[in-house]
């Protein structure tokens, strides 16, 4: 893949207003590799996931894992946030967390004194490199809120300004099994997030005897910080995500394919998608935006840059499809305790429905 020049476009840690900055697509490629091998030093078991969480890395989007209760979500963030590098900060999703505790730490100085510094967001200033949101079920609407504009604008106000964070990437996590004290996340904050990922337990015998039985994964914090640090370059990423946007490209029959899923997603019955079950007139109240329709674009082209090609193809839509387009089809309500079922069965024949160029 050739090199690709982006002129005029200034990055965190470019040099002047103006200059010609080369972004080498061939490095950034073995960089990606490089980095997905250090995380799979600490995630066994999960390459699918931790592909899909570097290819959101480079579209520059936002990634919510989910899953049952002890299949390593936690674990993945980490290891992914080590590996990229850069300022890193988590907080804990709890009924009792507030929207100002993301900002403001207040406490009780040496001398007695009620003092309130910076939170978690802004403790790095606009350096932050990676938030991390655990257990974001159990945090309240109006934490959500504040967490929408963090990840859409990448911007927030605080101490009187506005704090802006170009390289911030948003991972969080929520298991689907507790449903008390969890409050569901609007519409409006799924579909901020470029992915959603599911974590399933491993089904290789090797590999789930190897997370019982091998000791070194019983100590997270120890696993996960042998790992390197900054394998890629997190302030650089914008430049590089921007390269591949450009160097990638789809065509005219690509292009047709992927309005064909869109429709197909928005109108299923008119495809002839059935579902065992389900009255297809009624099940979709919204389908995929012409935002989350972009992202679809987005992540394909870095799943495609990732495999060596400059040029999309239609098993690079497939791949990164359900992750980037489920959460963003909201059913009738009646049909929402299925809604994992029934959406493993729509995305499946909407592929099988829509034919591919």
């Amino acid at each position: 893949m050739a090199t690709t020049s982006i002129a005029g476009r200034r990055s965190q840690s470019d040099g002047a207003p103006g200059q010609e900055h080369t972004v080498s697509l061939d490095d950034w490629r073995n960089g990606a590799l490089a980095f997905e091998a250090e995380v799979g030093k600490a995630v066994v078991g999960q390459p699918h996931v931790v592909r899909l969480m570097t290819i959101a890395l480079f579209a520059r989007g936002h990634v919510l894992l989910e899953g049952d209760v002890g299949v390593g979500k936690t674990t993945i963030l980490r290891a992914v946030a080590r590996a990229l590098g850069g300022p890193f900060e988590r907080i804990e999703g709890t009924v009792d967390l507030m929207p100002t505790d993301m900002l403001y730490t207040a406490y009780i100085d040496e001398a007695g004194k009620p003092r309130v510094d910076p939170g978690p967001v802004l403790k790095h200033g606009e350096d932050l490199a990676v938030f991390f949101f655990n257990e974001i079920n159990r945090a309240r609407p109006q934490v959500h809120s504040l967490l929408l504009r963090l990840m859409a604008e990448r911007s927030v106000s605080a101490f009187g300004k506005d704090w802006s964070f170009p390289n911030l990437v948003v991972f969080a996590d929520r298991n689907r099994v507790e449903k008390e004290e969890t409050f569901e996340l609007p519409a409006a904050a799924r579909d901020r997030f470029l992915m959603e990922i599911g974590v399933e337990t491993p089904h290789d015998a090797e590999v789930r005897r190897e997370l019982v039985f091998d000791p070194r994964f019983h100590d997270v914090d120890r696993l996960v910080g042998g790992l390197s640090e900054g394998v890629l370059d997190h302030t650089r990423l914008g430049a590089a995500g921007a390269a591949i946007q450009q160097a990638v490209a789809t065509s005219q029959t690509l292009e047709q394919y992927v309005l064909g899923l869109w429709d197909a997603l928005r109108a299923p019955s008119s495809v002839g998608v059935r579902i065992d079950g389900v009255d297809m007139d009624r099940l979709i109240l919204g389908g995929g935006s012409p935002r989350g329709v972009g992202a679809l674009v987005r992540a394909a082209r870095v799943r495609a840059w990732l495999e060596g090609r400059d040029m999309v193809l239609p098993e690079d839509v497939r791949a990164v499809f359900a992750p980037v387009m489920a959460h963003r089809i909201f059913l009738d309500p009646i049909y929402e305790p299925r809604r994992e079922r029934i959406l493993r069965a729509l995305c499946g024949q909407v592929f099988e429905k829509v034919p591919a160029p």
